[in-house]
């Protein structure tokens, strides 16, 4: 299921890192994944719900694979 937030909340949605860049919904390999994803660093927060998570501590770094049942499937 592809992510669907409203065009104005995403045009205010960055990266919590220190770059604060612009997110992307989903990823470049799969743009109907339930992330958000930053252009920048490339970490992926979950959408969970319809809310997105941007913690740094949940973001699934470039490295990391998905795990069983996260938003990466």
């Amino acid at each position: 299921m592809a992510v669907e937030l409203d065009p104005q909340l995403m045009d205010i949605l960055a990266c919590p890192s220190e770059d604060h860049a612009p997110l992307l919904a989903g990823t470049p390999t799969d743009p109907h994944a339930d992330v958000l994803t930053c252009t920048a660093c490339g970490r992926r927060f979950p959408v969970v719900d319809g809310v997105p998570v941007l913690l740094l501590d949940e973001a699934i770094t470039p490295a990391d694979p998905p795990s069983p049942g996260t938003a990466g499937d």
